[in-house]
């Protein structure tokens, strides 16, 4: 199910509605002076990302598919409750934070694979990704228990079924 854009619509049409979109969202503002900004914004990063991709010759495609969207919607009540967890965890008295170290496995994983896991893991309040290569990531949580989730392969499995369709690298 591999359709060949042509690239130009990619840096005139693609990414130009989702940078502005995801402006947006994180903005909030819909005046003409700040949505003007966002505009000359995001003509930055795209002209910025024409020149890049130019450059090195290797374009990345949005991976714009419902595992896609399933992926980030499922991410985001991650980070929400993560966040909740963190909250509790700094405003509670009695409860201690217990800083951990641990290497999980990402043995035969593609290269945006192990990215894509590093990023989401680093997007998640408590957790953050500290080194990755060709078989690990080295994760350091606030809980030991934020480690046993990760354990648990929940979001390596959900990450692994994005990029199912497009395993290139």
């Amino acid at each position: 199910m591999s359709q060949k854009t042509n690239p130009i619509v990619h840096y005139v049409i693609v990414w130009p509605l989702v940078l502005f979109a995801f402006w947006l969202l994180l903005s909030g503002f819909f005046k003409p002076l700040l949505l003007g900004l966002g505009v000359v914004s995001v003509v930055t990063v795209v002209s910025l990302l024409y020149k890049m991709d130019k450059h090195d010759e290797q374009t990345q495609p949005l991976p714009l598919s419902p595992r896609f969207f399933a992926y980030v919607g499922w991410l985001l009540v991650q980070v929400f409750k993560s966040g909740i967890q963190v909250t509790k965890l700094v405003w509670t008295q009695g409860k201690t934070v217990e800083p951990t170290l641990a290497t999980l496995s990402i043995r035969d994983k593609s290269v945006n694979t192990r990215v894509l896991y590093a990023n989401s893991i680093t997007l998640t309040p408590g957790t953050l990704c500290i080194d990755i290569d060709e078989e690990n990531v080295t994760v350091h949580a606030l809980q030991h228990k934020s480690v046993e989730q990760l354990d648990k392969g929940e979001m390596a499995r959900r990450v692994a079924n994005v990029n199912k369709e497009g395993e290139s690298s």
